[in-house]
């Protein structure tokens, strides 16, 4: 199965290598690099939990491997989706290029045919003889410099006309190429899909065999401990990158504003703030739920498992999720990191406006990239399951401060 999948991923690259112009073949071997990147990680994974004993794949530690794999498979089938859509784009650019350089053909050869014509019935002009009848000077002059316009208008339409026909035939060839690139694309993230499926059974399995050991449940709970820093460290990552970006924003726009005199350029003038989303702040004690029916289990703060006789503190609130495993965002925002941690699985940070950010974790599925703009109640993906059950990890952070999300959440 990885054999095969490999197969399709090296044949879509080679593809992609030999139809793009060498200007663009840095930004093929970048994403040739970070797919192929993705897929050894997969494929170490795999290989770990083939080097396990059949008694120590039953642990929880093999369970987050396989978490894991499902993160990177899900990213990979974003990143092709991302990039069938961008093909698309090409090939209808393709076809109405096509399209506008066949009307333009054949504008170009009817008014050759009509000079044709005109030709047979009057013979070609003769210089001498154009001068020769002229009743002034003056018109002599005007009908030699009509005669030479005439002349050299119909050379550049024959010109125009071959350039014409020359570029029909590369985009042509060009639009033929794109749709089998899409092809390959969508073959792959099928194959993809087909993988991630069977993690998914695989790991629903392993749920079931052993959910009920205590062991494995306090393995879980100690890695979520140890994560909780590694999201407040993404957190101020992202706070810092922000106010980077922040920073150059205005240096390009100054600079613009110095050169033309004129204020600022709307090439540089990128919503980098979230300041075109609506207030988060206003939305304290009425926010949209992240999920249509939930429980909260684990309350933010400090929580006690009489189970299993432990302590933890909850940067955000827990929520047992039934019947509708959909993620919905809680606000406008952006989509700014998606990444995997250890205890938390996969990850989703949205930062909305006035420097808050919301947390979703457990994802089993994510359905947005990096960058994405999101409205209220956009679809962020599906809760994943754990030994718990399906658990939404749930967080609001106003720049380095994490929020009790229970005093945002509208009552229910």
């Amino acid at each position: 199965m990885v054999k095969k999948r490999f197969k399709i991923f090296t044949a879509f690259l080679l593809l992609f290598l030999v139809s793009f112009s060498f200007g663009q073949e840095k930004k093929i071997e970048e994403k040739k690099s970070e797919l192929s990147n993705i897929h050894q990680q997969i494929t170490k994974l795999e290989n770990q939990i083939k080097q396990k004993a059949e008694k120590e794949k039953k642990t929880y530690s093999t369970l987050s491997n396989l978490d894991q794999q499902k993160f990177l498979l899900n990213k990979l089938i974003n990143k092709l989706k991302a990039e069938e859509k961008a093909k698309q784009t090409e090939i209808i650019e393709s076809r109405n290029e096509i399209s506008n350089l066949v009307k333009n053909i054949k504008a170009l050869k009817e008014n050759y045919a009509k000079y044709i014509v005109w030709i047979y019935k009057y013979g070609k002009p003769n210089k001498l003889s154009i001068i020769v009848d002229a009743s002034s000077f003056e018109q002599a002059v005007l009908r030699y410099k009509y005669l030479q316009k005439f002349t050299e208008k119909r050379k550049e339409d024959l010109d125009e006309l071959k350039n014409n026909i020359d570029r029909l035939e590369k985009v042509k060839a060009q639009l033929e190429r794109e749709k089998k690139e899409k092809e390959l694309l969508a073959r792959q993230k099928e194959d993809e899909g087909r993988a991630l499926t069977e993690k998914m059974k695989e790991s629903q399995k392993l749920i079931l065999a052993i959910k009920e050991d205590k062991t494995q449940l306090k393995n879980e709970i100690e890695a979520k401990k140890q994560s909780e820093q590694k999201i407040k460290d993404l957190i101020a990552k992202l706070i810092e990158e922000q106010k980077r970006k922040e920073a150059e924003r205005l240096a390009r726009l100054k600079s613009n504003a110095a050169k033309n005199n004129s204020g600022p350029n709307a090439e540089y003038d990128v919503d980098l703030s979230t300041s075109g989303f609506t207030s988060f702040s206003s939305l304290k004690g009425h926010l949209n739920w992240p999920v249509n029916k939930a429980t909260i289990i684990r309350q933010f703060g400090e929580n006690r498992n009489k189970k299993l006789n432990t302590v933890t503190l909850n940067y955000g609130v827990d929520m047992k999720v039934y019947s509708d495993m959909d993620v919905k965002a809680v606000a406008d925002g952006v989509v700014s990191a998606i990444d995997w941690i250890p205890g938390y699985g996969s990850v989703v940070i949205v930062t909305h406006k006035g420097d808050y950010r919301t947390v979703y974790s457990h994802m089993g599925e994510i359905y947005v990239n990096e960058g994405d703009k999101l409205k209220t109640g956009s679809l962020i993906g599906k809760v994943g399951e754990s030994l718990e059950g399906n658990i939404l990890h749930f967080e609001i952070w106003n720049s380095r401060d994490h929020q009790d999300p229970q005093i945002w959440l509208a009552n229910r």
